[in-house]
């Protein structure tokens, strides 16, 4: 049976972090729109080609070429039983182009999880991020702070805060993304598919939530 999921959350509430926890749980690739992108543009395939020429000039990637690279993503044998969806889709449009191409293959989205959380409580966890200047490692002034302030511990680098990680621009995303969401959660809770789930507590309790909703959702269908 084929498994498709859709993972839904405003920025900092921690998608990332769950959707490797189900992407172990249920044996399914967690695919990012974004993950793609740089994929296909690193391969220098006619798609990544396509794709690069919008991003490039900050421009959104049209939903046709985004789907056209979806499915072929789904072609890759480690989507043999389905996948996690991460940033994919994003309005009711995208939400009906992503049924009609599974259902071309035989699939359907299982169920929609939405992970929430108060504004406060995701500028806390964003506006405290620090960003290691080497690798990416990422820190946090609260909940896991670098054994020496401003210094990666793991190679030393400088450690400094993306723009997009301020409070005042944590915020606006937020606020985007709730106007940008909005509808799209409307569309799927009409379709009995959305779940909501609280993001404000730990990780291992979200996971544990999650977890359970997992098993009562797919036992059934």
């Amino acid at each position: 049976m084929l498994t498709y999921i859709v993972l839904l959350g405003p920025p900092g509430v921690g998608k990332g972090t769950q959707a490797k926890f189900m992407a172990g749980e249920l044996d399914l690739p967690h695919i990012s729109t974004g993950d793609i992108f740089r994929a296909n543009i690193k391969q220098g395939n006619e798609l990544g080609k396509l794709a690069d020429s919008f991003i490039s000039k900050g421009q959104l990637v049209p939903d046709d070429v985004t789907i056209a690279l979806l499915r072929e993503r789904f072609t890759q044998p480690d989507c043999k039983n389905g996948a996690i969806l991460d940033g994919f889709p994003r309005t009711p449009a995208q939400a009906d182009a992503l049924e009609i191409l599974l259902n071309s293959i035989g699939g359907r989205v299982n169920l929609v999880l939405f992970i929430t959380a108060p504004a406060e409580s995701l500028i806390e966890r964003l506006a405290g991020r620090w960003t290691c200047k080497a690798k990416g490692h990422i820190f946090h002034e609260h909940f896991n702070q670098p054994k020496v302030k401003g210094i990666c511990d793991f190679d030393g680098s400088e450690l400094y805060q993306r723009d997009d990680d301020k409070a005042e621009t944590v915020l606006n995303r937020i606020e985007i993304y709730k106007e940008q969401t909005f509808p799209l959660i409307q569309y799927y809770t009409e379709r009995n598919l959305l779940t909501e789930i609280n993001g404000v507590e730990s990780i291992e309790a979200v996971s544990a939530q999650i977890k359970a909703v997992l098993q009562k959702t797919l036992s059934s269908d």
